[in-house]
């Protein structure tokens, strides 16, 4: 036949599908860490939130520029949500991970204080919401790099945990984490564990999470996309039902809020519902994500100590 391009790979695919490392995945499936969480608890916790502020909007191009309602539902982020997740948070005496883009840090630098000034950590979340997946390497790393420096431009303690903007890595992202020395990523789905993450040569202390544990799936709505209003009381029956199932299980439980979408209010008194709930069954240990990393990194990195 003419016209046909001659291909590598098998059935519909152009090229052969890369191998995972199959030895490695064999020997984890098989483990069964003790994490030894701190103070006999069952549990650890780890509730993170991801400040995007407009860049959720940048991420998807120059035409949000213009779309001035858009913008300002992510504003609502940094305008009411923060402000009241921070109140939460302080009446139920817990420390916290905030993943913030090096935009929303630059244009909003109160509220990454007020954020610090609590004892929070700052995770680095890009700078402008960039879909790794869909840009060059270079605009990767300026993607890393800028955020880094807008962060340490208001005195942002240099981030030591990494989450994609969007959850969608890249071969090239995921060599450059490794390459600028983070502790810890929190941005692939292998397990429900901490884990080494492997891609290629590079291995990643991995915190993951999933999409059922992050608020977006349920409450996210656009006009141009729909999406969902679910019930607020579905996310948090969710949720606790996971959190149930780690706690028996022994391991973490990561939660991924955006303060847009979980701090409206129906939301928020389910998000307070559901930490108080944790804290009354008395089993969980509520780390930052930092602490959580240094707590699991001599189990799973023995030959690489990391303090």
């Amino acid at each position: 036949m003419t016209g046909v391009v001659k291909k590598n790979g098998p059935c519909h695919l152009n090229e052969v599908p890369p191998s995972p490392d199959t030895q490695h995945w064999a020997r984890w499936a098989a483990s069964e860490p003790e994490w030894a969480w701190p103070d006999g608890k069952s549990v650890a916790v780890t509730l993170t939130f991801d400040v995007d502020a407009e860049t959720a909007w940048y991420g998807l191009g120059d035409e949000y520029f213009a779309r001035l309602t858009s913008l300002s539902e992510g504003r609502y982020s940094v305008v009411r949500a923060v402000p009241r997740i921070l109140q939460l948070l302080r009446r139920l005496d817990l420390r916290t991970t905030f993943f913030v883009p090096g935009w929303t840090a630059e244009n909003y630098p109160h509220v990454v204080e007020a954020i610090l000034a609590d004892g929070h950590e700052i995770g680095h979340h890009g700078y402008v919401h960039s879909r790794t997946d869909r840009v060059s390497a270079d605009v990767q790393r300026e993607e890393i790099e800028r955020g880094f420096s807008a962060l340490e431009s208001i005195g942002v303690p240099r981030p030591r945990g990494y989450r994609n903007p969007s959850w969608e890595m890249t071969t090239e992202t995921a060599a450059m984490v490794s390459e600028y020395g983070f502790l810890y990523d929190s941005s692939f789905l292998t397990d429900d564990r901490p884990y080494i993450e492997k891609v290629g040569d590079v291995e990643l202390l991995e915190l993951p999470s999933h999409w059922s544990l992050d608020d977006w799936p349920y409450f996210g709505y656009t006009g141009d996309f729909g999406g969902n209003t679910s019930t607020a009381a579905t996310w948090r029956q969710n949720q606790w039902d996971e959190y149930q199932i780690a706690r028996d299980e022994g391991r973490n439980v990561n939660f991924v809020c955006h303060p847009e979408v979980i701090g409206r209010g129906y939301r928020f008194t389910q998000l307070a519902k559901l930490l108080e709930d944790i804290l009354a069954d008395g089993r969980a240990w509520f780390p930052t994500m930092e602490e959580l990393a240094l707590h699991v990194a001599p189990k799973l990195l023995p030959a690489r100590s990391r303090s």
